[in-house]
């Protein structure tokens, strides 16, 4: 597919002489503008000259290609580029033919791979909507990458280790004979949780029986490590029927306990750098060196290991398994603490930099309830499992009002009401905190996951009434010139840029919002122009245009982790 900017910026470099030049070309916020835009001020300092100056002197010397661009203009030092209609129509529908369901993806990744670390629930404890953004916004980056020609390894990174589950074995010692675990297991050890919990707060004594329960499992001990494994395996199936719903998959299942055994080797190796100090008993870290004023905890006073140093020892790990070139970790910003810790240890690790370098934190904000932060200690959280059926069972209410005869309507709900939720929750900056709302999410008249489906919806019935697709080689793009229909081609065209843009920031909400561009452009076009039953070259010109607007929405969507049904 041509590439506009890269035209204009290959001449630039011979106009300029500055190789950077066509780095500042940029999108217009006003159309009217162009579909390009060059802000000469950025070139004012190499230049040395005033930036009206610089456009008008760029603009006359520029030799632009006349069948990719129709004309320039100056204003207010800005160079504005205006791309030849048919030369677009014809570069989009041409990718189309060869890519379909395919277009806007690419292999800037090729060769290279991804780690990412996402949804990592705790066992033994209920996964509440908490759960949900690291779920979501990691399986969302696992496919944008994957889309990108990246090698992409999924990682739930469990937490199935740590002085929680001496907490738990305490609770489960004092109180199991009071808990039938056949039926809602995670229910019930989630009570034995907030029961210990409660106790430790009032008993010190209590809490240090926990920790020694812990250091039990580490060593070995039978009981502890029995009663660990069949809360493991009670977790696990639970986790399980909700990335079904999910449709989240993963590659690794590798948890916190995977690493206890390889955590000796961290600790081996950083007391060989030197830099492993004591401190009140336990050993640490002073990363003040590095800005970080908290040290980096590396063992407790009783010598158990904490779940920095199992972090530390999965780096290690990734390092010699995937010789990744990226490790992300999708968790909430209340974390930021943590990773800056652990990244700066890994410093000391003896890794190559290319794994040092590729360490990133993912931080996304809180969910929270109307009524406040959430938390499983308290009790005061919402699971998962009961707000995707809740959506579900909403979404049909719905459909059963809307279109009563609808044909598979259980499936059709299913798809609405966990899209809702997905799309809702990829809409905003992953950093921007979410007050959670079910009534908002489900509302097909605005910029949701519904109102995305609804227009899919309506393609695929526009698609369904034309019968068969027309050839490119018979389709007059010229026909295609109106306002609605070069508004809604531009956007098209710009899909492969905004996939590397939502890679690159870590930002999916740059796709999500870009979906309801394209959808509320396809519906401008719709309602402005007639589709079946017009000339039949006009109708194979806009049936194709149609047939371009379904692929991108369900590939954007597919990259968000949404299935669009093909009735509503």
């Amino acid at each position: 597919m041509i590439d506009f900017k890269n035209v204009i910026a290959d001449e630039l470099k011979k106009v300029t002489n500055i190789e950077s030049a066509g780095e500042y070309i940029e999108v217009p916020a006003n159309k009217e503008m162009g579909d390009l835009s060059l802000p000469c001020f950025k070139l004012a300092k190499e230049m040395k000259k005033a930036p009206q100056i610089i456009a008008n002197e760029i603009n006359e010397n520029l030799q632009l290609p006349t069948e990719l661009f129709s004309k320039t203009e100056v204003v207010n030092g800005y160079l504005n580029f205006f791309i030849n209609p048919t030369a677009l129509i014809k570069t989009v529908f041409e990718e189309f033919e060869s890519k379909k369901d395919g277009y806007g993806s690419c292999n800037i990744g090729e060769g290279k791979t991804v780690v990412i670390d996402y949804s990592s629930p705790n066992i033994a404890k209920p996964f509440h909507i908490g759960h949900l953004k690291t779920t979501v916004l990691g399986g969302a980056l696992y496919n944008i990458y994957k889309f990108l020609g990246y090698k992409v390894i999924g990682v739930n990174h469990l937490g199935d280790y740590g002085t929680q589950f001496g907490k738990l074995i305490e609770g489960y010692k004092r109180w199991g004979n009071e808990y039938d675990l056949s039926t809602d297991a995670i229910d019930k050890l989630g009570d034995i949780y907030k029961r210990i919990n409660d106790l430790c707060s009032e008993d010190e004594s209590v809490l240090e029986q926990c920790r020694e329960n812990f250091k039990l499992l580490e060593s070995g001990d039978e009981y502890c490590t029995k009663l660990w494994k069949e809360f493991r395996d009670l977790s696990i199936d639970e986790f399980k029927k909700i990335y079904d719903l999910l449709g989240s998959k993963f590659d690794s299942w590798n948890g916190e306990a995977f690493y206890a055994d390889k955590t000796s080797e961290v600790i081996d190796i950083l007391e060989n750098t030197g830099k492993l100090i004591e401190s009140e008993g336990a050993k640490i870290i002073d990363l003040t060196d590095a800005g970080i004023d908290t040290p980096c905890m590396i063992c407790k006073s009783n010598g158990a290991s904490i779940y920095a140093t199992r972090d530390l020892a999965a780096i290690l790990y990734r390092a010699r398994t995937y010789d990744f070139d990226k490790c992300l970790y999708v968790t909430s910003y209340e974390q930021n603490l943590h990773f800056k810790q652990i990244f700066e240890v890994a410093k000391l690790l003896g890794l190559d930099e290319k794994y040092t370098k590729g360490l990133e934190h993912i931080a996304y904000g809180m969910i929270q309830l109307p009524t406040g932060k959430m938390s499983t200690r308290k009790g005061n959280f919402v699971k998962v499992v009961d707000l995707l059926n809740d959506a579900i069972s909403e979404a049909k209410s719905i459909i059963e009002e809307k279109n009563p005869d609808l044909e598979n309507k259980d499936e059709i709900a299913k798809k609405v009401g966990i899209g809702a939720v997905i799309f809702n929750d990829l809409y905003n900056s992953r950093i921007k905190d979410e007050i959670f709302d079910l009534n908002t999410m489900l509302n097909f008249n605005g910029e949701t996951g519904p109102y995305l489906q609804y227009m899919f919806v309506r393609t695929n019935s526009i698609l369904n009434k034309a019968e068969n697709l027309p050839s490119i080689s018979n389709i007059d793009v010229s026909l295609l010139e109106d306002n609605a229909s070069t508004n809604l081609i531009k956007a098209i065209y710009e899909f492969g840029n905004i996939v590397i843009q939502a890679a690159e920031k870590h930002e999916p909400y740059i796709i999500s919002r870009y979906l309801i561009k394209i959808a509320q452009l396809f519906s401008t076009f719709y309602n402005e122009n007639r589709i079946i039953g017009e000339d039949k070259k006009v109708q194979d010109a806009r049936i194709y245009l149609v047939y371009c607007t379904n692929l991108v929405l369900k590939s954007g969507a597919s990259l968000l982790g949404m299935e669009m049904p093909n009735k509503m």
